[in-house]
Formats: structure tokens, C-alpha cells, sequence
């Protein structure tokens, strides 16, 4: 976005956006981030740093326009940016942590689940929870974005900055994916073709 085009607001009306058109989907960018990322701290280290660059870049905000779409494809952009990162970078291992686990007492208990884990493959299941994670980002994203959190085409196109006919491919491919990923499934839960 060009000088030209970027907002001239007060520090006051920065606070009034941030507050009445940000803050309200902290939930679904939470969600969101937990399934790009599949770990609590990293999907709210997602969100802190989706919030922070909104605030950042507030400027290039346009009040009025769809701000969950704005925040969705800052997250995007975001995970995609560190996912790279990490890609490159070699595997760490904290020795020090390993270390304290293992002398420790809790080394013999069973460690438990995250209770909003616990919750979220209940209501989708098992089955299908592990089909969306398998697939890959991209199919993953457009499911998620279009089949949960009910972006429409358009919007979804905006987020991940693809044109509107790739939105609709990659969503018919990954479809087809979870299709044949979940078809023994669906067969032994009675569901016919």
C-alpha cells in the first residue's frame, strides 16, 4: 500500500479499531493458529504476533472493510514466514530439559492431554481430525478456512493472496483428499457412497 493509501488515524482511533474490530476474533484466529500449528504455546505466540503486526501496520487497515479477513491473512503470511524459517534451521534439542525430565519423579506418570484437545477430537473425531492435520498446508488452510471457520470464496482468496479460482481447486482437492482418507471410515460408521 502506497503512502497515498495508508489511513491517517489518531492514536485514539488506532485503540477504537484495534478494540471494536480486532479484538472480537481472537477466538476463531486462536483456532485458527491451533491448527496451523498443532501446539497451545505456538498457536498463542501465533496470535500475539498476528496482533502485535495489526497494531503495527493499523495504517494499512481500512475501517469498515472485513477485519477477520485482515487478521486471517497477517496469521497466513505469519506462519508461513516462520514455518520456512524452521525449515532451514537444524534441530535443537534442550539437554538441560531432557535432563531435568529424566531425574525427575514425573518420568514414570502418564502425561495427559490438553483438555481443549480432548474437546476438539470429540466433537470432530478421531478419524477425522488426523485426516485434516495429514493433509498438507495448503489443503489443510482451505478446509479449515472455508469448512469451519466460514470464509466465503472471495474472502478466502484475499487471505491467502491466490486467485479466487485456486481458492476453489485447492478446496475440490482437498475435499477429494479428506474423501479418501476418511472412506473405510465412513463405511464402517454405515455411511454409503
Amino acid at each position: 500500500m502506497s503512502d497515498s493509501q495508508r489511513q491517517n488515524y489518531t492514536q485514539k482511533e488506532k485503540e477504537s479499531i484495534f478494540d471494536k474490530e480486532f479484538l472480537p476474533h481472537i477466538g476463531p484466529m486462536y483456532n485458527f493458529a491451533y491448527r496451523l500449528t498443532f501446539d497451545d504455546d505456538d498457536a498463542k505466540d501465533l496470535v500475539q504476533d498476528t496482533y502485535l503486526k495489526a497494531y503495527r501496520f493499523i495504517t494499512s487497515f481500512e475501517q469498515g472493510t472485513n477485519a477477520k479477513a485482515w487478521l486471517f491473512r497477517i496469521m497466513k503470511n505469519s506462519f508461513i514466514n516462520d514455518f520456512r524459517k524452521k525449515s532451514k534451521q537444524p534441530a535443537k534439542v534442550d539437554y538441560q530439559e531432557v535432563e531435568t525430565f529424566y531425574n525427575s519423579d514425573d518420568v514414570d506418570k502418564a502425561i495427559t492431554t490438553d483438555l481443549r484437545v480432548e474437546t476438539v477430537q470429540d466433537m470432530i473425531g478421531d478419524e477425522i481430525s488426523n485426516a485434516l492435520n495429514s493433509l498438507d498446508v495448503d489443503f489443510r488452510t482451505v478446509i479449515i478456512l472455508c469448512d469451519l471457520e466460514g470464509f466465503k470464496y472471495d474472502e478466502m482468496a484475499k487471505i491467502l493472496d491466490i486467485p479466487i479460482g485456486t481458492v476453489r481447486s485447492r478446496l475440490h482437492r482437498a475435499r477429494n483428499l479428506l474423501k479418501e482418507k476418511l472412506s473405510d471410515y465412513a463405511n464402517k460408521m454405515g455411511y454409503k457412497n
